[in-house]
């Protein structure tokens, strides 16, 4: 997906094929949306799209997947996995809570981030520096200074940051992050740094929108701290990160996973892996191991929790 903040680095560090002279923003890599679709590129399911596993093919290859909350109902695949290189500052931006969302005609969006790659300085704008109202905010974004109430925290390799559908939030320059998410793709813009397009133009804000979404009370919030492996579960999805030094069973029988190698090399039923490539595992598939290629194979494990 091109995009204005985005970058090269997901050739430069995960080898994917990019189109010449394009700011590339973000690559879908689990979607299953109407614009968007994952397509399998081996085995009993290759050409299917994940849309196709989905609705043809649920039990066998998604097992019992819980009735959790989904902005798509079950009629799609419940999350959406990114991979977002942003060479600059996103904007400040949130997405809708499940109310407001029916409401104003969006989805709601709840997402993690992963920090694969951080460059010195690089930072997080994640909810308020100080308790701000309602009223005293809508009159920084008409000033043009909401910038001056984000809370900003450094990031760094293997952060991690938990954002709840309602946090105000943006991505500064030199992040590379893998993004795990609702099935979603509303946001509603709220500050852009005063960035303009090819054409001289600012980019759409969505004011009015994004003051009935905001969480006025989300004030200083801090990186996810890991359980061991376990860096974030809730309703949504769950995510783990493994250093894989020996061979491991990817899921329990029954139960599909979702692999993202971060570095190393890995396999799993006869599948190669290598960083920044994704591997979805049949709740069916017999082969249940990943075995490490390499010394220092290191990834994520996702999963909608039971």
């Amino acid at each position: 997906m091109e995009r204005i903040w985005g970058g090269r680095k997901l050739a430069d560090l995960f080898e994917k094929k990019l189109p010449a002279n394009k700011r590339i923003g973000e690559s879908w890599e689990i979607v299953d949306r109407p614009e968007a679709q994952s397509v399998v590129i081996g085995g009993l399911f290759k050409g299917k799209t994940l849309h196709e596993l989905w609705s043809q093919h649920r039990d066998e290859v998604f097992g019992k997947v819980p009735e959790g909350p989904s902005p798509t109902g079950l009629a799609r695949f419940p999350l959406l996995i990114k991979i977002l290189d942003a060479r600059e500052r996103l904007s400040l931006q949130v997405h809708p809570p499940g109310k407001v969302a029916a409401k104003l005609g969006g989805e709601s969006k709840t997402e993690c981030w992963y920090v694969a790659a951080a460059e010195a300085g690089a930072e997080l704008f994640v909810g308020f520096k100080e308790s701000v109202s309602r009223e005293q905010f809508e009159k920084a974004l008409r000033a043009g200074s909401a910038q001056d109430h984000v809370h900003s925290i450094s990031a760094k390799q293997g952060d991690v940051m938990f954002l709840p559908a309602g946090r105000f939030h943006g991505i500064g320059g030199g992040n590379v992050l893998v993004e795990v998410q609702q099935n979603s793709d509303t946001t509603y813009r709220v500050f852009d740094w005063n960035r303009v397009d090819q054409s001289g133009k600012p980019r759409q804000l969505h004011l009015d929108q994004a003051l009935e979404c905001i969480d006025f009370n989300d004030v200083s919030p801090k990186l996810t701290q890991p359980q061991g492996e376990l860096l974030i579960t809730n309703d949504l999805f769950e995510i783990q990160k493994w250093n894989l030094a020996s061979p491991r069973e990817v899921t329990p029988p029954g139960q599909f996973a979702i692999v993202c190698c971060l570095s190393g090399a890995g396999s799993c039923a006869d599948v190669d892996l290598c960083p920044g490539e994704f591997f979805l595992v049949p709740a069916s598939v017999e082969d249940r191991q990943i075995k490490p290629r390499t010394e220092g194979t290191t990834l994520l494990r996702v999963t909608i929790p039971h």
